[in-house]
């Protein structure tokens, strides 16, 4: 299996900054895309950002120009920037990534989430 673990979230007022951090485990044979949902009190989980393994990266509208997407592929981490942070921002951040495993009975797809990580945007 795969494990995910991210940390990096916490209380921030508006226009500070956080760097959100997911590192994945397991028996991992390799990760193509990796990215960070969220999802607000009341609100559906949405995505924030991805990358894939090559470095092609994709960001909601909502966050273009504030939050950078980045990865280390040699240490299976992915990293979230986040500048310019509005009380809007606040949510559970979930990283996620696509990834194949090592079986007993071979290789096989498994989309892995982490468990969350609260950032709260207030003053």
């Amino acid at each position: 299996q795969v494990q995910l673990v991210e940390s990096g979230g916490g209380l921030v007022q508006p226009g500070g900054s956080l760097r959100l951090s997911c590192a994945a485990s397991g028996s991992i044979f390799s990760i193509n895309a990796m990215g960070w949902h969220r999802q607000a009190p009341g609100k559906q989980r949405e995505l924030v950002a991805a990358i894939t393994f090559v470095g092609t990266t994709n960001y909601a509208d909502s966050v273009k120009g504030r939050f950078t997407i980045s990865r280390d592929n040699g240490n299976n981490t992915v990293y979230l920037q986040m500048n310019s942070l509005k009380p809007e921002d606040t949510a559970v951040y979930y990283c996620n990534a696509n990834t194949k495993i090592t079986t007993r009975l071979g290789i096989r797809n498994l989309d892995a989430w982490g468990q969350g990580t609260l950032v709260t945007v207030s003053s």
